[in-house]
Parts: structure tokens; sequence; C-alpha cells
């Protein structure tokens, strides 16, 4: 039905063409196999089109360019990699799936920012040019994969970077777990292979978390 949708839609040869969530209702195979067929039909027809998705993998695997709206206004224009290299702020990171994304306020200046979130105090590193003061809002975003995990919460107070928490969600990922862990008022998602003593951990445990400051990023604008 999709594909006869599709060659009814291009039979005009139209200069531009919409695409809703063309393949939203259907199972995830088909959806896969059908994006690339047809991301190739468009290409060999060669017309621009407009994709709209709430999906990150199928907007990753459609697009040449992503447009990220939210309420009508154009938040970030750019290639997928772009994108994920530097989301314009905390609702585009959370679209793309960047789940460690915390709204802070500025509570030390200098080239390494101390920032007050949710989960406490995280040093993260200034981005050349960037403006703020203490009591700036701004957004952190950190990588999960920047995140260390051991089971000893004394090695918590090992450094600037470290966090005590408690998990509370463990999620069998294939090759790895995902942790989703307690902090303050917060929380963070953290990564754990399969086969790694971290992932062995069950919730209700506590934890420390040790960010490597290199995961640490300053989103420019709030949100």
């Amino acid at each position: 039905r999709q594909r006869v949708a599709l060659a009814r839609s291009l039979a005009p040869a139209p200069r531009l063409l919409m695409l809703d969530e063309p393949l939203g209702s259907l199972d995830r195979a088909l959806r896969d196999s059908l994006q690339n067929q047809v991301r190739r039909i468009l290409k060999e027809v060669g017309v621009t089109s407009i994709y709209v998705t709430h999906d990150r993998d199928e907007a990753f695997t459609m697009a040449d360019r992503l447009v990220f709206m939210n309420h009508g206004r154009i938040i970030q224009i750019g290639t997928p990699e772009e994108a994920v290299a530097n989301p314009a702020d905390g609702f585009v990171a959370r679209t793309l799936g960047f789940k460690n994304v915390l709204p802070g306020v500025v509570v030390g200046d200098g080239e390494t920012l101390q920032v007050e979130c949710s989960v406490g105090v995280i040093p993260a590193p200034k981005p050349p040019g960037l403006e703020t003061a203490n009591g700036s809002e701004i957004t952190l975003l950190v990588d999960e994969s920047g995140i260390s995990m051991s089971g000893a919460t004394a090695d918590a107070t090992a450094d600037g970077n470290s966090l005590q928490g408690v998990v509370i969600e463990r999620v069998f990922r294939g090759d790895r777990y995902e942790l989703r862990v307690r902090v303050g008022s917060g929380e963070l998602y953290c990564h754990a292979p399969a086969d790694a003593a971290p992932s062995r951990v069950q919730s209700g445990q506590s934890v420390a978390l040790s960010i490597d400051p290199r995961s640490v990023r300053v989103l420019s604008c709030g949100g």
C-alpha cells in the first residue's frame, strides 16, 4: 500500500514531495526495508522531499539534512552528523536520543565551568566564545559511554566528577546493559558491557559514578 501511494504521488512529477510519517504503521523489519527502498526511489527520481518523522533512526536513514522543529519553530538545521556532534539545545539532544540532558546553573565560572544540576555539581569544559557568569542557565549533555561505575560508594569522593547513586533500572540491550541511576534529585544513564562486572549490579544497589570530563558538553542554549 505504501509503495502504491508513493507511485501515485510521483506520477505528476512534483517539484516538491511531502511525506508525513508514511511508514509509521508498519512493523520494524518492514519499515527498515521500505525506508531504504523509498530513499533509493526518491534519489533516482530526483525530487526534493520533506519527510516528517518522530523516529530518530528513520530520520538518519532518510535525510540528507535534518530540520528540528519545536512548537512550530525551527531550532536547528544540519546533516545528521552535524546534529549529533553539536545539538543546538536540550530539545534537539533529547530528540536525537541522548538521555543525560541536564539543565543547570553555573556556580563557578572559568575555563572549566562548575554547573549545579539535579544530580549535583558537574565540571564542564567551557566552549570557546561562550559567555557565562555565575547564575547563567545552561544545559549539559553527558555521554552515557563517558560514565563509569563501581560498586564502592566510597570511590565517589575521589574527584569532582564522581557521584553517588542508586541503581533503579537495569535493561539488557544485547551486548550491554543500560543502567538508570538515581543521583541526588535526578537521574543518569550509563552503559556496562554485558560481560563486565558492573553489569551485574542489581536494582537498589548503591554505586559510584565517575564522569569523564571529555564526555561532558555544554549546549549553547538552555531547554
